[in-house]
């Protein structure tokens, strides 16, 4: 997938949802089993309740992975269900010295067939670089993070500048608008306007919004550009919304309600 393919698809849904798959199998509703197959079959009822709205999936690989061999498998399914119009998320927050990053990018960008996958720059440009090596893919760079141990580095005042800030200088130069994204915590909205001084063009993927309390409006308010711009993820806000047999009504209403919120933020596109 490519920007004009995200552009396209943000115009035609007047929405800029992005839809966590972090899928815990201690919170499935009642009647999925508690494995792998579960897994599988309340992420098939999430992606047909959401894909109206949603232009793109996040597959957090920390809830696969740590189910073994099985929990491979159920990623490897969610991957094949979803729609060939969606931009797909493998947030894997790799990132290791060269040769082990190229492998990292051929198993995300090869064998699953990821559109995208997050990525750690500590190591340096030698970490990332394998990533933006890849046609029609994208790397999306941790840059300021919702998490409350970001003040140990990122919003540190002990640098200056800030950290975060260096990283977004810095890494923005290591490839371009057509493969590099960078992650922006939505309950980091108030720093969006200066984020966009630095690095005006590039898509933002903003997590947070619903359970961690951003808010979807105020990270359009401040991070939308010319071009759209921006990715908003909700993870358990939606596919948690409910724990019971009306899980995919209830998770698709809050997928439309934040496409909602969004909507008017589209319309310059």
């Amino acid at each position: 997938m490519n920007i004009k393919a995200i552009r396209k698809e943000i115009k035609t849904k007047n929405s800029y949802l992005c839809v966590g798959l972090d899928t815990d199998i201690n919170r499935l509703p009642e009647g999925f089993t508690k494995d792998y197959r579960g897994v599988i079959a309340f992420n098939k009822e999430i992606i047909n309740a959401t894909h109206d709205y949603a232009i793109s999936y996040k597959v957090n690989t920390a809830f696969y992975e740590q189910l073994g061999s099985n929990g491979w498998k159920a990623l490897e399914k969610t991957r094949e269900m979803l729609p060939d119009n969606v931009l797909s998320i493998a947030d894997a927050k790799r990132g290791d010295i060269g040769n082990t990053s190229k492998m990292y990018a051929k198993a995300f960008f090869e064998t699953l067939g990821f559109d995208a996958v997050t990525v750690a720059p500590y190591m340096g440009i030698d970490s990332v670089q394998p990533f933006l090596e890849f046609d029609n893919k994208f790397t999306i760079v941790l840059g300021l993070t919702s998490n409350m141990g970001s003040v140990d580095f990122q919003t540190n005042t002990l640098y200056r500048p800030l950290l975060y800030k260096t990283v977004l200088k810095t890494v923005q130069s290591w490839g371009t608008v057509d493969n590099l994204m960078f992650v922006v915590g939505a309950t980091k909205a108030s720093a969006l306007k200066e984020i966009r001084d630095i690095i005006p063009n590039h898509f933002l993927l903003i997590p947070g919004v619903g359970a961690q309390g951003g808010s979807a409006k105020e990270v359009c308010v401040n991070g939308v550009n010319d071009h759209g711009g921006l990715l908003i993820n909700s993870s358990r806000g939606i596919i948690y919304a409910s724990d019971k047999k009306d899980f995919a009504d209830v998770a698709r209403q809050k997928a439309k309600e934040i496409a909602l919120e969004t909507k008017p933020y589209t319309q310059h596109l």
